[in-house]
């Protein structure tokens, strides 16, 4: 356990940031499961599925949870399965 005040306080800020990070990243995972069924049942609302997860996928960017790099892989991947 840290004893100086400031690494007790990074420590806090850290495992705070830790935990947004991982809500954002679960439910960017989410988005695409649910923006992939749809692709492959070629469901009415596919369309706005695929855009609600390319936003929340630059979102996620935005706020430093994913590098510029892996959102561009992941929208890729994801619009290459909607030709």
């Amino acid at each position: 356990m840290a004893n100086i005040k400031s690494a007790k306080k990074r420590i806090k800020t850290a495992r705070r940031d830790a935990l947004k990070n991982k809500s954002v990243r679960s439910e960017v995972k989410t988005l695409r499961k649910a923006a992939e069924d749809a692709l492959r049942a070629k469901a009415d609302n596919k369309d706005a599925l695929v855009k609600t997860y390319i936003s929340r996928v630059d979102s996620a960017v935005s706020k430093g949870v994913f590098h510029r790099n892996k959102a561009a892989r992941l929208k890729s991947g994801i619009l290459a399965r909607t030709k």
